[in-house]
């Protein structure tokens, strides 16, 4: 044994060796042939070696590194319940998914019940919803925080309304506490998607706490990373229950991985049809999935997660830099966080101004074509894309805004990897391609 863990011991200090070595290798900055990402992961030494060591341990199912991950996280964020799955998608279809659960009796979502959430954002805040045969009733958003409002959402509460599901926009936070009372006042289920704001508060208080429900993404762009990987946090017991049940299967039973009769009763239940002492450990009670991660992802989880305080101030020190390089610049309005928030920037977003001299593709195409990566805000308006044109829903207002974001907005980078010379860079070629055709 002793010989086996110093061969471990050995294999782990090359690991990081080796990541070094790599480290010394890479190239200092050249502007304009050096590529600036809009987002990417952080990785070091500890995170190469945390996935070895799983490695070698042949950790390839869901095991001890899930279970340390989802209490770690459930204590950051100070909830009852976290539970690990395969993506941020999956997180988002497990939360609103878990509304539809017969548990939850006369308040459980029904096809044809809608739900309120924003035109312009990701897919993924809203696929659920469509797979669920639930009515998305689209809002429209402000220009500057990219998010709705509480006024939006009380607007668009109808008699067929059961919950809202919202993202908040780059990291900004939109009114998360009063969109929360609006849903307690009117019994409304609330999920909340924190996936791209993982750090930022809103009055105080951490976004991923309001909701019901609220899942966060760990894909390589976002705030700490697994590769693929989510979770959705919750202090409702019984809806944390539902979606441990969706995300394993559908089973019943809730024996973790290799462990059997949990309930000190294995063989005594009778559920459905099924006779009495039926193994509960192949008893369903959902028509669930398999979402689970696995203990490699979860190793990774665990040492991002020591530096996500780092990560998020990094995230703020780069968007301060370049909001205040580019404060004045014509023809471009640029982002604000909500009144009462403190963010942590997915992204530092910019619309052009449609009277501008310039388009949006115009300068987007400067940037590129100075190895500055941009995205666009998501889909946009999701009503004017292919996969929703013809999937029944519920328009509230105008989508103004939501239209102006589709042609004129996109966003460049602030994320933990991006140099302070990185970022000058940025602002200096917005600056030029601005003053150059403005």
């Amino acid at each position: 044994m002793a010989e086996t863990s110093a061969h471990k011991a050995n294999v782990l200090n090359a690991t990081r060796a080796y990541h070094e070595e790599l480290q010394r290798a890479k190239n200092a900055f050249v502007p304009g042939v050096t590529e600036i990402w809009p987002s990417g992961a952080v990785l070091d030494a500890d995170d190469r070696a945390a996935l070895v060591e799983a490695a070698l341990d042949m950790r390839i199912a869901a095991g001890p590194s899930s279970q340390k991950f989802e209490s770690a996280f459930a204590r950051r964020l100070g909830r009852r319940k976290a539970h690990l799955t395969n993506s941020g998608s999956s997180a988002n279809l497990l939360a609103l998914t878990a509304l539809t659960s017969h548990t939850l009796g006369d308040r459980r979502l029904r096809p044809g019940d809608e739900v309120i959430t924003v035109a312009a954002g990701f897919p993924t805040t809203v696929n659920p919803i469509v797979q669920n045969g639930l009515v998305p009733v689209f809002i429209d958003v402000e220009l500057g925080t990219y998010n709705t409002t509480a006024e939006r959402v009380a607007q668009a509460i109808g008699p067929r309304t059961r919950a809202i599901m919202i993202a908040h926009a780059l990291g900004n936070p939109f009114e998360v506490a009063e969109i929360a009372q609006l849903a307690q006042a009117h019994d409304l289920f609330f999920v909340e998607d924190n996936c791209d704001a993982v750090g930022s508060t809103y009055g105080g208080r951490q976004t991923g706490t309001f909701g019901d429900l609220a899942t966060v993404s760990f894909y390589p762009a976002h705030h700490i990373t697994m590769g693929e990987g989510g979770v959705v946090v919750t202090s409702d017991l019984k809806l944390a229950r539902v979606v441990e049940s969706l995300r394993d299967w559908g089973r019943d039973c809730w024996c973790e991985p290799g462990k059997n009769n949990t309930c000190f009763k294995r063989f005594e239940y009778q559920m459905g049809k099924l006779p009495k002492g039926y193994d509960h450990k192949y008893i369903f009670s959902h028509v669930g999935y398999n979402l689970k991660a696995t203990d490699l992802q979860a190793a990774l989880g665990l040492t991002q997660l020591k530096k996500v305080d780092g990560f998020i101030e990094a995230r703020r020190h780069n968007w301060r830099r370049l909001r205040e390089s580019l404060d004045g610049v014509p023809h471009l309005m640029l982002p604000e966080a909500t009144a009462g928030s403190d963010p942590s920037w997915f992204g530092f977003v910019l619309t052009v101004d449609p009277d501008a001299p310039f388009t949006r593709a115009a300068l987007v195409d400067f940037l590129e074509s100075r190895k500055i990566g941009t995205r666009r805000l998501f889909a946009g308006n999701l009503t004017r894309q292919p996969a929703y044109v013809d999937q029944p829903h519920r328009i509230v207002g105008d989508l103004r805004n939501s239209d102006i974001i589709t042609e004129h907005t996109f966003w460049v980078g602030v994320y933990p990897g991006l140099t302070d010379e990185m970022i000058d860079y940025v602002a200096s070629s917005v600056k030029e391609f601005v003053g150059a055709n403005g």
